[in-house]
């Protein structure tokens, strides 16, 4: 059977396509090549996720360029796709699959004006036939993009990656050095026991927000939730010839993410004082060394987790926290990979780590 172009790739590769993204513009650069006159392309995915709805992914034919476009959760429904594709000409849209969240794939012809005018009849049918063959690699896709964003929500965006990788078997994983950030509430057993669940719930999910949303908005994953408690890690990223800047910019960024969620609380601690709720102090810490990255647990349930002496140096870190009166306290390891001014506060003995650790704060704390 003799297929054009598009609908031998649907039929043999498409399923294969690295993401959404290059799903879209390789359909579309077909398309192009099989006569079609398109000005540009649009696909919409739903996703399980807690913030994101939907995603979707804007072609121009021009340029072959794609950026994705997402619709939260709690914001008014919108038709991106669609809005987008009416300003380069005439649309042709179609919802993939039997699914009510199928994927949505629409085409604008070349460009007679916002809106203005229709795909010829001929041009309609092709891409009708288009979208009947796409329905299984987009099937594909779908299932693939869901468990992304299900494994990214729960496990973090590189840990995500490295088990999609196929890092599945108990006991592997890898060496790597990263800044470490460890962070605790402080008289949460106290506070719970004098707060409606539910209440208490949405203070820990406030307090994360800060925390979590500082991590990372300078670069960082977080990887357990434990409690009222928060670890955290910011790997360095290799630069060839030059590890010596590459663990600064990694100490750097923990201290910066560190900075922000102290500035985050304060302004939580007020929004919560002005509704007569009681604050919510907290302590953290930051150090730097080397951390064993990977699969540990049972037989059949894992937990994809950093362990090794610096994630004990960091916990036990900030368990000193409220003994020394600081909120964030840093180890000599960080310290000596940054150039920012901190305050010496002397070397302390951690429970449990053989020698005593020099420990730093911010000069702000």
């Amino acid at each position: 059977m003799d297929l054009p172009s598009s609908l031998a790739w649907l039929v043999d590769e498409a399923a294969a396509s690295p993401g959404p993204d290059r799903f879209l513009a390789e359909l579309g650069r077909r398309l192009l090549a099989d006569g079609l006159a398109l000005s540009g392309g649009a696909l919409t995915l739903s996703v399980p996720h807690p913030i994101i709805a939907r995603r979707t992914w804007l072609w121009r034919a021009e340029t072959g360029a794609v950026i994705e476009a997402l619709t939260f959760a709690a914001a008014p429904q919108s038709d991106a796709g669609r809005e987008w594709l009416a300003g380069l000409g005439p649309v042709w849209e179609e919802k993939i699959g039997p699914s009510q969240d199928g994927a949505m794939l629409g085409w604008a012809g070349i460009g007679k004006g916002a809106g203005a005018g229709e795909f010829a009849p001929g041009e309609a049918v092709r891409l009708k036939e288009v979208a009947r063959f796409a329905a299984a690699p987009l099937a594909a896709l779908a299932a693939r993009e869901a468990r992304a964003a299900l494994l990214e929500a729960y496990l973090g965006r590189r840990s995500a990656a490295r088990v999609q990788s196929g890092a599945l078997a108990r006991g592997t994983g890898e060496t790597i050095r990263a800044a470490l950030l460890c962070a605790d509430l402080r008289d949460f057993t106290a506070l719970s026991q004098v707060t409606e669940p539910q209440a208490m719930i949405s203070a820990l999910d406030a307090y994360f927000d800060r925390v979590a949303g500082a991590v990372h908005a300078f670069g960082g994953e977080v990887l357990k939730f434990i409690g009222d408690g928060v670890l955290a890690i910011f790997p360095v990223t290799a630069v060839s010839g030059d590890e010596v800047r590459a663990d600064r910019e990694a100490c750097e960024a923990a201290l910066r993410a560190v900075a922000a969620s102290r500035a985050g609380m304060a302004h939580l601690d007020q929004v919560r004082q002005a509704q007569g709720l009681a604050p919510l102090p907290f302590g953290a810490s930051l150090h730097f060394g080397e951390i064993l990255w990977g699969n540990i647990g049972a037989a059949d349930r894992l937990d994809f987790t950093a362990i090794g002496p610096a994630v004990n140096l960091v916990s036990r870190l900030e368990g000193l926290c409220k003994p020394l009166g600081r909120t964030v306290l840093i180890s000599g390891a960080l310290a000596a990979n940054t150039t920012a001014s901190l305050m010496p506060l002397g070397e302390h003995s951690l429970r449990g780590i053989a020698d005593p650790c020099a420990v730093f704060t911010l000069r702000e704390d």
